[in-house]
């Protein structure tokens, strides 16, 4: 078996992995789907960016070996867990406060690319997500493998969580009363909210 058939079966089911972990329903698309009905699709997209960028930075990481510090150190892990529990709740809230008005000035700032980044961070799933997916595709005889998992990533993360933020301009284009936007932030905010507690729970 040649390398480049090789390096095909390898990146194939790395591929699909990670646009079920990307694409799949979660706390970031969430926020990514919220973002594209109340603000300008660029701001979605950089609150994506930073998100993207965010998730590749912690899956390398821990694919250094950041991930084994959970194991030694379980208060990281319980302060990992309630930061992440606290942030969501954080923008629940501010979901909360916006008044179902589009693009009004001086209203609640869309989220950016600090945001995104944190939110890869301060997510448990996140870290569980990244060391199941090296563990299953790379060994660490093979370090090239993380790399082509991370490149594979890149790309399909950011256009997963793209596609939630254009989900949201297309819904967008369909609100036009206060009262619906309204709904829709309640019934987002309350999905954040139970993201929240199912990281409290488990």
């Amino acid at each position: 078996m040649t390398m480049s058939v090789l390096l095909a079966s390898t990146a194939l089911p790395m591929a699909a992995f990670a646009l079920a972990a990307s694409i799949s329903p979660g706390p970031v698309n969430i926020v990514c789907l919220s973002s594209g009905t109340h603000y300008p699709i660029t701001k979605g997209l950089v609150f994506v960016t930073g998100a993207t960028l965010g998730f590749i930075a912690l899956f390398l990481a821990i694919g250094a070996g950041l991930y084994s510090l959970l194991s030694v150190a379980p208060l990281l892990e319980t302060v990992l867990r309630w930061a992440g529990i606290l942030f969501l709740l954080y923008l629940s809230y501010q979901l909360l406060q916006h008044d179902g008005r589009l693009q009004e000035r001086g209203g609640v700032k869309a989220p950016g690319f600090m945001t995104g980044a944190m939110m890869q961070w301060l997510n448990p799933k996140a870290w569980l997500a990244s060391a199941a997916g090296i563990g299953a595709y790379t060994t660490a005889n093979e370090p090239h493998l993380l790399w082509l998992f991370a490149g594979l990533y890149l790309p399909i993360c950011w256009l997963s969580l793209a596609s939630w933020v254009y989900a949201g301009a297309f819904l967008k284009r369909y609100v036009h009363r206060p009262t619906i936007l309204l709904t829709i932030n309640r019934a987002l905010a309350i999905c954040l909210a139970a993201s929240a507690i199912v990281l409290l729970v488990e």
